[in-house]
């Protein structure tokens, strides 16, 4: 009755991994990138004993010569070669009941994967606070856009240069004299 569970256990999670990252797969077959993730996520792969090396040469020799995936039967043939190089004290059945157990009702795992933002796109795209050179000019400190004025350069025909400090001190200085 154990064993029954065991296996319905496991074979969820062969179909979890076959399918995980491909909307099309039917959950029936392993592909290569599924088996090294699955060996990975359940940690198969301890990195001394079980390399990812030892995973895809496994892979490669429970495969059909000229099959891209492995069936659940092929799987099952692949945990019992990998379950004594990960388990060495163990004698083989014990091995592969305890690789067994690594594996079921594990599903692929999340971590490292890109993030959503919160915000939306238009809030980033439109906050003027982030903005750089000419584009700053264009707002002013609460964000509001200036319009046409910040836009274009705008020709004052004062008859001073642009940010002269005594603009219009000429009539001034006239009448003084």
């Amino acid at each position: 009755m154990a064993e029954s569970t065991d296996m319905s256990l496991l074979e969820e999670a062969f179909k979890k991994f076959s399918i995980h990252g491909d909307t099309k797969a039917s959950g029936k077959e392993l592909n290569g990138k599924n088996w090294a993730k699955l060996c990975k996520d359940c940690k198969i792969i301890d990195g001394k004993s079980v390399t990812s090396t030892d995973v895809d040469i496994v892979f490669s020799k429970v495969k059909a010569k000229t099959a891209r995936v492995i069936t659940f039967e092929e799987f099952k043939k692949a945990l019992v070669e990998l379950g004594p190089k990960r388990f060495k004290g163990k004698s083989k059945e014990e091995a592969v009941s305890s690789i067994y157990k690594l594996i079921e009702g594990k599903e692929p795992a999340n971590v490292g994967v890109t993030k959503i933002t919160k915000k939306g796109g238009v809030d980033r795209l439109t906050d003027a606070s982030k903005y750089t050179g000419s584009h700053k000019e264009r707002f002013d400190e609460s964000g509001k856009g200036k319009g046409k004025g910040g836009r274009e350069d705008l020709v004052e025909n004062t008859g001073y240069v642009g940010s002269y400090k005594n603009a219009g001190t000429y009539h001034e200085k006239l009448q003084e004299k």
